[in-house]
């Protein structure tokens, strides 16, 4: 059975919570796994009508009979892992059976503290982080003083690990940016709180997931942010701290890359991004504004406005070259259904020159401007569709072109936010 990877092929937010769990339940999905990020994900699932929230867990924490693995490259709230639990429980759902790294790092307060601090002290350079702790909790990480969840079983090293931690951000936070000092016993108190309710959650999940795929049970990969906010090869610096693409994966779950079978792209019908950052066909007019409405273009994660412009075929290229994308999954074509004519990003015009492929530099893409196609629009509502046919031929038409020049082929495609309401276009 296969192992899937389903990530975002653009700046995050574009659906994947929904192929994921069409995936998930249109055929037997054993383990539904995250690999990268942490509570500053945000995946919306619409079932029988009711909207569900996840940011932490794996959207499969909502499939029955599908255990949700948190592994080792996601870095982890237990705050707001058990929040995000209690929320389920108290809507009355079913939680699936949860596992999650020993090797996983954990993010303490003080990690969103200095998150804060810093992206105020930035101004603005600020990078639009969302304040969680991300990026403080992973640059530990690197820097060889983070705390794992396996550390939260020993008092004795995590003491020790906090204290190696707070050493410097201590006169960091106290000499820099004038902020109290974090005690040390404090931080200890708070993370030892959470170590019961954990310690039946952990385990080693490289081995756990590699011992499924040896048994031949089915493994979902959900991508958290996505390939332009990738540390690598996003639009750094306006990027998340970790590996969204396709090879993160293995890192983040510890798999081979031969255990890989299928590398899905979400990718939405035009382009959003939450966030500073370079954005070339980013809309400041009636569109735009049109967009956002009819997109209820709202964060997930950071209930922050999503900037909107058209679709960016170059980026989409980009998407699927560095992933190593299989196909596309195209959702929200629905939201288009009001435009007599669409524009569409084939290229950019990098002064003077046009370019077909991602600039190299930060400050080529900075100055880059769309070169536009435009498609004939369909006028119509297509959220009652359930087959590609049923389309309008000029709806049709757009998905084809699409995929022509996307550099994969479109899968399905999705056309409103309901679970039934998502067409196969390549079975």
């Amino acid at each position: 059975m296969p192992a899937i990877v389903v990530l975002g092929a653009q700046w995050g937010d574009e659906g994947k919570g929904k192929a994921t769990d069409l995936l998930a339940t249109t055929d037997p999905i054993d383990f539904v796994v995250r690999t990268s990020g942490g509570h500053n994900a945000g995946h919306t699932i619409v079932i029988d009508g009711e909207k569900y929230a996840t940011h932490l867990l794996p959207s499969g924490i909502l499939t029955p009979g599908a255990t949700s693995v948190i592994a080792n490259g996601v870095v982890v709230s237990p705050e707001a892992l058990f929040r995000e639990l209690d929320g389920l429980l108290d809507r009355g759902v079913e939680v699936a059976d949860l596992k999650v790294s020993a090797n996983a790092h954990v993010i303490a307060s003080y990690h969103a503290t200095i998150d804060k601090v810093t992206e105020r002290f930035l101004g603005k350079n600020q990078i639009g982080t969302t304040g969680r702790g991300i990026g403080p909790a992973y640059a530990d990480k690197i820097n060889r003083v983070g705390i794992r969840i396996a550390d939260l079983f020993d008092e004795k090293i995590l003491r020790e690990k906090i204290e190696a931690a707070l050493d410097v951000r201590n006169h960091l936070l106290t000499k820099v940016y004038n902020r109290r000092a974090i005690e040390v016993d404090a931080v200890v108190e708070e993370l030892l709180s959470y170590a019961d309710r954990l310690r039946p959650m952990v385990c080693d999940t490289s081995l756990l997931l590699n011992q499924a795929l040896d048994a031949g049970q089915t493994v979902l990969f959900e991508g958290a942010q996505a390939t332009m906010l990738d540390v690598d090869h996003g639009t750094y610096p306006f990027v998340t701290s970790s590996n969204p693409v396709a090879g993160g994966v293995c890192v983040g779950a510890g798999i081979g890359p031969t255990r890989i079978d299928r590398v899905i792209g979400v990718i939405k019908a035009y382009t959003t991004r939450v966030g500073s950052g370079p954005f070339p066909t980013e809309l400041f007019d009636e569109d735009g504004i049109q967009l956002q409405t009819l997109g209820g273009e709202i964060g997930v994660s950071t209930g922050r406005t999503r900037r909107c412009g058209w679709y960016d075929a170059v980026v989409a290229r980009y998407a699927s070259r560095v992933n190593g994308l299989t196909e596309f999954f195209l959702t929200k074509l629905d939201i288009l259904g009001s435009w007599d004519r669409i524009p569409v990003c084939v290229a950019y015009e990098v002064d003077g020159e046009r370019v077909e492929e991602m600039p190299m530099t930060q400050t080529e893409f900075h100055h880059a401007k769309p070169v536009y196609e435009f498609f004939d629009g369909w006028n119509s509502d297509i959220s009652g569709c359930r087959s590609f046919d049923e389309l309008p031929a000029n709806a049709q038409r757009y998905v084809e072109a699409l995929e022509e020049i996307s550099g994969a082929r479109i899968w399905g495609v999705g056309v409103g936010p309901g679970r039934e309401q998502t067409l196969v276009v390549h079975g």
